[in-house]
C-alpha cells in the first residue's frame, strides 16, 4: 500500500463527520473535533463547497450539510449493488442451462473483481469466489472490459511498457500482444481466455452494458478443460452473449435492431 495524502485523510474526515448529529457543522465545529488548525480547516471547507461535497446551510451563516457530490457517488455505488443482484440472477440463469461456473465482473484499474457467480455442480469445477480479485488481462472478463476502452484510457492503464503478471504460462505478458488480441475481441464481440490465469480452465465473456450503451461489466463461462472443445467452446460462446445481453437488459439497455 502507497503513502496516505494527510490532505485527502484530513477532507474525508470532514465528510464523516457530517454522518453525526443533524448532519451540518460549521468551521470551529470541524476545528473542535478534528483539532486542525483554522486555516487548514477553512481551506479545506472551501474547497470542498467549491466541489460540492458540501453546501451553505440556507438561513444558518458559517454552518455547512453535504452537498450533492457525496449523493451522486452514493447513487453510483447504488448502482453497482443492482448490477450485482441482477448478475446473479442471471449468472444463475446461465449456470443452469450450460452447468458450467458463471461470473459476472466488473474492472477495477487493471484488475478484474468478481461481483456474482454461480458454480458448476460437476465435481470439477472451476474453483473462486464474489470478490475475487485478478490481472484483467489473464481472464476473460478482463480482457473484455479492456477492449471496451478507448485508446486513451487503455494505455493510461497499460502503458506499453507495463510489466504485466504472469499466472500460467499462457498468460500474455506483452503489451503489444495483448493489443493485438483485444482488436480481436473489440470484432469478435466475445472474449476468450484459454488456460491464461488457470492452468486447467478455459474461459468465455461477453459485454455487460448499461442504459447508455456503456460496458460497465462482463459476463463469463468458466469450463475445465476436460470439458473443452472446439464444439463446446462455439456452444458457450452463444450461451455467454445471450446471457450478457439479458443482464444488459436489466440494467436498461436496449440494442438496436
Amino acid at each position: 500500500m502507497g503513502r496516505l495524502v494527510p490532505a485527502v485523510t484530513r477532507a474525508l474526515d470532514i465528510l464523516e463527520l457530517f454522518l453525526d448529529g443533524d448532519g451540518t457543522l460549521s468551521a470551529p465545529d470541524i476545528v473542535r473535533r478534528l483539532q486542525l488548525p483554522r486555516t487548514t480547516v477553512h481551506e479545506l471547507v472551501t474547497t470542498l463547497a467549491a466541489r460540492s461535497y458540501i453546501t451553505p446551510v440556507p438561513g444558518q451563516p458559517g454552518r455547512y450539510r453535504l452537498g450533492v457530490r457525496p449523493y451522486q457517488l452514493g447513487s453510483r455505488y447504488s448502482e453497482q449493488l443492482d448490477l450485482a443482484a441482477e448478475g446473479q440472477q442471471v449468472a444463475r440463469s446461465v449456470a443452469e442451462t450450460c452447468d458450467e461456473t458463471v461470473h459476472v465482473a466488473i474492472l477495477e484499474g487493471t484488475d478484474v473483481i468478481y461481483v456474482a457467480k454461480v458454480d458448476s455442480t460437476h465435481a470439477v469445477r472451476m474453483v473462486s469466489a464474489a470478490g475475487r480479485r485478478l490481472p484483467a488481462h489473464c481472464t476473460s472478463v478482463g480482457k473484455m472490459l479492456l477492449a471496451s476502452l478507448s485508446e486513451p484510457e487503455l494505455t493510461s492503464r497499460i502503458p506499453d511498457d507495463a510489466d504485466l503478471i504472469r499466472m500460467t504460462p499462457n498468460s500474455i505478458t506483452d503489451p503489444a500482444a495483448l493489443r493485438e488480441a483485444l482488436v480481436e475481441i473489440r470484432a469478435r464481440g466475445v472474449a476468450v481466455e484459454s488456460r491464461e490465469s488457470n492452468p486447467d480452465v478455459s474461459c468465455i465473456a461477453a459485454p455487460v452494458r448499461d442504459r447508455t450503451g456503456q460496458v460497465v461489466a462482463a459476463l463469463s463461462i468458466s469450463v475445465p478443460m476436460i470439458r473443452w472443445s472446439e464444439d463446446r467452446k462455439v456452444e458457450l460462446e452463444g450461451l455467454a452473449a445471450k446471457g450478457a445481453a439479458e443482464l444488459s437488459e436489466r440494467l436498461g439497455h436496449r440494442s438496436v435492431g
